[in-house]
């Protein structure tokens, strides 16, 4: 699975880049969203691998080859929960991961700056699962 995010800020001085690291609701909606194989990531999945991710690694790598390249600086889980504590509208933002990272290799950065390298990319392993089960199958044929 991979999700993708467009950078939302860049701060040359700091070498910091910051967006959303995947989206799994839009704003308002009750639905899940596809990502780019058509795969269905549910809220509390995305909340597991993002822990995970905080507590064991924290490195960016350069298009899941290369890793050392950057490393998280800042992390924010948003869910309707979280927003309705923090006295937000829980329809006002998505349901997803906003991530800032500090670039610290110098060619992956002039990519980051020039364009070359637009978004961030998550990737993770998981089960795939038939979300219309059997009976849908069945139908279809």
């Amino acid at each position: 699975m991979e999700l993708r995010g467009t950078f939302s800020k860049l701060d040359d001085d700091r070498r910091l880049a910051f967006g959303w690291a995947s989206v799994v609701r839009a704003p308002g909606e009750g639905a899940e969203l596809e990502d780019l194989q058509g795969d269905v990531l549910d809220p509390e999945s995305l909340e597991q691998a993002v822990y995970k991710y905080v507590l064991d690694s924290r490195d960016a790598d350069e298009m899941h080859k290369r890793s050392g390249v950057g490393r998280l600086v800042e992390s924010m889980l948003f869910t309707p929960e979280k927003l309705e504590r923090m006295g937000l509208d829980p329809a006002a933002v998505p349901v997803g991961w906003w991530v800032g990272f500090r670039v610290d290799d110098e060619d992956v950065w002039k990519r980051v700056k020039d364009g070359t390298y637009k978004m961030f990319s998550i990737k993770g392993t998981g089960v795939r699962e038939d979300m219309n089960g059997p009976a849908a199958e069945g139908a279809a044929a």
